[in-house]
């Protein structure tokens, strides 16, 4: 008895193998598209057996069951449901740039809905699938046994179209993907022969002729870069952006509406409509008040309209960021290539096409040869048949069989078996001279199509002509325009692009609550009224800053201790005019005993423009203001500082203006930009104003040249105030004790403010309990320099002012919308 031998394997060696072969079978056999035909296994099936059930562009409509039962049968070892979907997908005009499959009934929607079932849907194929499907019958490609080997099924379809790059493909298979975008037609093909022409043509040379992808469901790709990295790398993302547009809907009254008419390829419309309904409920944009879908078969259109004082282009920014209104596609150029996965570049995925191509092409010209050959030699029968044609007959006649008679024709005329049984076979009709001439005539024009053939396949310029014939004659047939737009990439979003630009009153209070609130809030009222409510005045709290800025400015916050903050306009916590605000430093990184002097609003960082800053003794410092355009987080040293001193003023100059200061004694100064010097950071700056003992600067004015005719508004903390020309403070040297603004004494108090203003100018003035009042400039009589000045505002007992604040009115705006405040720190 022979002994059994035992064979060890390693389990985790087999295992690894196992999985390996199955992982290979899923990618071939399943998930991958081949690169020369663009098809995965199952489409290609499914194509096939429409051939086979005879359902060209030309017949009628025949049920999807009847091509999923004949796959399943014949080809397709696996589901009907996935043979369904894939036949489904051939047919949806928005899954595939130009549709395989001519589908009649409920084949699914944009929405995401599902299609009919197979019983209830008809089918047949497109003129573009017979067009990749022909001439399978002539030996193009190679065929293999199917599942149970009754049957045979092609490895590839002969497709003279580059259908690969055309439709794209989706798939997921273990361990890789592939993603590869659908394109134009017309341009496919036009960088095909490209190529074909110039094999050593570079991918910036095929972009020419092919851009970009071209999506069934159109939109816009932004930038060129990510597609050209795609192309030559095999990977990358490209973003696309749907198409929309602003129109006014007219009815009871006339409203602004964003139109949305294309969408990105693969987003569900339903999802795209339900996500901005989302962000209108949770208040996430605001701008919207109404949204529906008004899409038809004639074409894609979501309609929102807008709110009144909502900004289009920052809503239309913020549907882009937010929601699939703007998606990504990250291209995957991964295909089967002589039977394994391979990531391909533009370049490579045109070359295997046209190498099978002019495989298909060679093969169908040997198939076409030995058909002409096999006809010649019968031919050549005939001919010497007819040269004997009475001898022929005689012997046909005397023979006592047919075998007999092809024996004797083949022994007497040298006839192969196949010409002696042809001749046997002919008809006594091609007897006649007209039949006979049309045999030398069929002979000879046969001669001349092998001559060709022969011709074909010695040469490969001439496969190259018909492969470039060919192509052109089907972009001739099935091009069209390109529907997917490509724009110059703008940028990543950035925040600002989310935030409407308008005018806020920005306030801080003394305890350091800061918050926004929208400048039309606040009423102008006339000289000597009592103000409105302004901020809770909560544990003696009081309103110190107050200004009026852009939503998309920089806020420079420059400390008592001289250190500068970065803060955005648009990350105040805006709040009722009432509320009390959030606490400065649970947005910025204070020191110990660290307050804000100053707050300057920047939208532009000019370089020819400097910062000015004051200091409580009487120091000045001039720094450009680029040295603080780049934000730094936990802020920077803006202005060195003695023990004992304090920053109270930073203003914006030009380089070339006067700088007026004012003392709470009620002394000023006025003197040239120019004599002081630019520092650096960490400067202390030079000797502005001579203070008298007790002393101090309370306001720092920038008087531009072209700004003679302003007047200086001065502000006392009791209420009084004057306002008088620019003019009246005549400049002096740097350094100098200064002239008297304005008489302290008595009823006035210590000023606590003074800023330039024009007839145009309003003033807002806050007090200790709170209050703010806006009055116009112009209510203010411009009387002369040493003087008491009139009542401000009404304040009640043991009422201060405590700060005050200019407001210049832009061009053709009412009191209701300022547009700038510059600080004046109490």
């Amino acid at each position: 008895m022979q002994a059994e031998t035992n064979t060890v394997i390693n389990i985790e060696d087999e295992m690894r193998q196992s999985y390996m072969d199955y992982a290979m079978s899923v990618i071939i056999g399943r998930a991958l598209p081949d690169v020369r035909d663009g098809l995965k296994p199952v489409q290609r099936r499914v194509l096939y057996a429409m051939l086979g059930e005879g359902l060209a562009s030309n017949r009628k409509h025949s049920k999807c069951a009847g091509v999923v039962g004949e796959v399943l049968k014949r080809l397709h070892p696996h589901g009907d449901q996935p043979v369904y979907e894939a036949l489904v997908r051939l047919a949806q005009p928005w899954s595939l740039r130009y549709p395989l499959v001519d589908g009649q009934g409920n084949f699914g929607s944009l929405d995401g809905d599902p299609p009919a079932a197979y019983r209830y849907t008809e089918c047949r194929m497109t003129s573009l699938a017979e067009k990749i499907l022909q001439d399978i019958d002539q030996e193009t490609v190679s065929f293999i046994p199917n599942f149970d080997d009754s049957n045979v099924e092609p490895v590839v379809l002969p497709c003279p179209v580059p259908n690969l790059l055309i439709n794209g493909s989706d798939g997921i298979a273990v361990g890789m993907a592939t993603h590869i975008p659908p394109h134009n037609i017309t341009e496919v093909i036009n960088g095909t022969l490209e190529l074909i022409d110039r094999p050593e043509a570079t991918i910036s040379e095929l972009m020419r002729h092919i851009p970009g992808p071209d999506f069934p469901t159109s939109g816009m790709i932004i930038g060129r870069a990510a597609i050209r990295e795609a192309y030559q790398t095999g990977r990358g993302i490209i973003h696309i952006r749907a198409r929309a547009h602003f129109e006014t809907l007219k009815g009871k009254r006339e409203v602004e509406a964003i139109i949305v008419t294309e969408i990105p390829f693969q987003v569900n419309k339903a999802r795209l409509v339900e996500k901005i309904a989302e962000l209108m409920t949770e208040k996430t944009i605001e701008g919207i008040s109404r949204l529906r879908d008004e899409s038809d078969r004639k074409g894609i259109r979501i309609v929102m309209e807008l709110k009144r004082d909502a900004t289009k282009e920052v809503v239309l920014n913020q549907l882009f960021k937010l929601t699939p209104m703007q998606s990504s596609f990250g291209i995957i150029n991964l295909a089967i290539v002589e039977g394994k996965p391979t990531v391909c570049t533009l370049s490579d995925l045109l070359r295997h096409f046209i190498d099978h191509r002019r495989d298909v092409v060679t093969r169908r010209t040997q198939f076409q040869l030995r058909k002409a050959l096999a006809r010649m030699h019968l031919l050549e029968g005939f001919m010497i048949a007819l040269a004997n044609l009475d001898a022929v007959i005689a012997l046909i006649k005397s023979s006592h069989s047919p075998s007999d008679a092809k024996f004797a024709l083949i022994e007497k005329y040298d006839l192969s078996d196949l010409q002696a049984q042809a001749i046997l076979e002919l008809r006594l009709q091609k007897l006649t001279g007209m039949e006979r001439d049309a045999i030398e005539t069929e002979h000879r024009e046969l001669a001349e199509r092998i001559s060709d053939l022969e011709s074909i396949l010695s040469s490969s310029s001439r496969i190259d002509q018909i492969i470039k014939q060919e192509l052109e004659e089907v972009r001739e047939k099935f091009g069209d325009e390109r529907r997917t737009e490509i724009v110059e990439s703008a940028g990543e979003f950035q925040t600002e692009d989310l935030i409407e630009d308008e005018s806020m009153v920005i306030s801080l209070s003394h305890n350091g609550y800061i918050k926004r609130t929208p400048a039309s809030v606040y009423r102008s009222q006339k000289r000597g009224g009592k103000g409105v409510s302004g901020a809770s005045s909560k544990d003696e709290d009081f309103i110190e800053h107050l200004f009026v800025a852009s939503t998309l400015s920089d806020l420079l916050i420059f400390t008592s201790l001289g250190r500068l903050h970065w803060l955005k306009a648009y990350e105040i916590p805006e709040t009722s005019r009432t509320a009390r605000g959030r606490a400065l430093v649970n947005i910025l990184s204070f020191k110990e005993n660290e307050k804000v002097a100053a707050v300057i609003s920047v939208r532009d960082y000019d370089p020819g423009k400097h910062l000015i800053m004051a200091t409580r003794q009487g120091l000045l410092k001039r720094i450009e203001l680029m040295e603080f355009s780049r934000a730094r987080k936990g802020g920077v040293m803006a202005c060195g500082l003695n023990p004992d001193d304090s920053l109270i003023g930073v203003q914006v100059s030009s380089g070339s203006d006067d700088i007026l200061l004012a003392t709470s004694s009620g002394m000023s100064i006025r003197f040239p930009e120019g004599s002081v010097r630019d520092m650096g950071r960490s400067a202390k700056g030079v000797r502005a104003i001579r203070l008298s003992p007790g002393d101090q600067v309370v306001g720092m004015t920038i008087v531009r040249q072209e700004g003679q005719s302003e007047a200086l508004f001065t502000i006392c903390e009791n209420g009084y105030g004057k306002r008088t020309s620019i003019s009246d403070y005549r400049p002096q040297n740097r350094g100098g004790k200064g002239l008297i603004d304005i008489q302290t004494s008595g009823r006035n108090g210590a000023v606590i403010g003074a800023f330039a203003v024009t007839d145009d100018s309003c003033v807002m003035l806050i007090t200790s309990s709170g209050k703010i009042i806006k009055i116009d400039a112009s209510d203010v009589s411009v009387i002369g320099r040493n003087t008491k000045g009139v009542r401000l505002i009404n304040l009640d007992e043991s009422e201060k002012v405590m700060a005050a604040a200019f407001v210049a009115e832009s061009e053709g705006e009412d009191d209701e919308d300022p547009a700038r405040v510059e600080d004046t720190p109490s």
